[in-house]
């Protein structure tokens, strides 16, 4: 009889926590609770969360202002009568840098991302004109090299190159390619930007349409058979040129007439502490630097490279000193 009514105790219970479970998980509260979570639930699974992103843009703005360089125009130099090449600009791409530090997950200016902007005014609208440098900003320097002869110095000057990793450009003669297509080819294979220095060394002020025609004409031809490459640049012998070699270059053969902002004068065979004093106070940004396969080139290349690199300045080919592009190294 006891047990009977223990048992009916039990079940009373039971009944009313179950009332009152039910009544608990029904109430609106609860089911606002639930539905919150589901909903926090589903939209850390959805996307990742970027905590204080709007500070971090504000200070991805912040940086760009501070980083930001504005491109530089090409302009005609008006002493020279030649293009001095404009410079890229530079400035922070926000999105971009954005997303590069929500990968990361971290904030640090060296996650941010640039992108170049070209000058209103490139090289390419000022007309037919020389060029004699690259952009005063932009810290690159070519030790280039006219071939006409000089062969027993070569090696030497292409080993420092090698040493240094440098690639450089060589103007060759193309009388001097006819009879040794296979140094023309090694210069190429060694990975050197190949320019035309016309074919027999003439005075190229003094010849007629026609006969400026046949050196270019035939120099590319003979550099195209040797080596495979058609060149697009063009340094007349001596620096001696008139407004139609220009022209005749650019129209007919789509090559930049080049010159030089520093020279060795090496052919002169000054020793090798005047040629450094010559050229070494002219190093800097955009320069172009002539030299020749001489014996003293040959000696003082590798010490001209090791200033200009402590000047902070790349040696490269005269197609990457006159680009307006940004330098990019390695």
């Amino acid at each position: 009889m006891r047990m009977k009514k223990n048992l009916g105790k039990l079940a009373v219970i039971s009944a009313c926590w179950g009332a009152l479970l039910f009544a608990v998980v029904n109430s609106q509260p609860i089911d606002l609770y639930i539905s919150k979570v589901k909903e926090r639930m589903f939209a850390e699974k959805s996307q990742p969360v970027h905590r204080n992103e709007d500070a971090w843009r504000l200070q991805i703005e912040e940086w760009k202002r501070e980083k930001d360089e504005q491109p530089i125009n090409a302009r005609i130099d008006r002493v020279w009568k030649s293009i001095v090449p404009g410079y890229n600009g530079l400035e922070v791409d926000v999105e971009a840098s954005l997303q590069a530090m929500r990968d990361a997950e971290q904030i640090t200016p060296q996650k941010l991302v640039y992108k170049e902007v070209p000058p209103e005014i490139s090289k390419e609208k000022l007309g037919i004109y020389p060029i004699y440098r690259g952009n005063e900003q932009k810290p690159a320097i070519s030790f280039m090299v006219n071939v006409a002869w000089g062969n027993e110095h070569l090696d030497r000057i292409l080993n420092t190159l090698d040493h240094y990793h440098i690639k450089t450009t060589f103007f060759l003669d193309g009388s001097w390619v006819k009879k040794y297509p296979d140094l023309a080819k090694k210069i190429a294979d060694r990975g050197h930007e190949i320019g035309n220095h016309a074919y027999s060394h003439p005075d190229m002020s003094k010849l007629s349409p026609e006969r400026i025609r046949q050196e270019i004409g035939k120099t590319q031809a003979v550099i195209k058979e040797a080596t495979g490459i058609t060149p697009h640049l063009f340094a007349p012998p001596s620096g001696a040129f008139q407004d139609s070699v220009v022209k005749i270059a650019k129209q007919e053969f789509h090559m930049q007439t080049i010159l030089w902002s520093a020279d060795t004068v090496d052919w002169q065979k000054p020793s090798l502490e005047q040629m450094l004093s010559r050229v070494g106070g002219k190093l800097g940004n955009g320069v172009l630097v002539l030299m020749h396969p001489t014996q003293v080139s040959a000696q003082g290349l590798e010490s001209l490279i090791k200033k200009a690199q402590q000047k902070g300045l790349t040696p490269t080919t005269v197609s990457e000193v006159i680009a307006e592009t940004r330098l990019r190294t390695p």
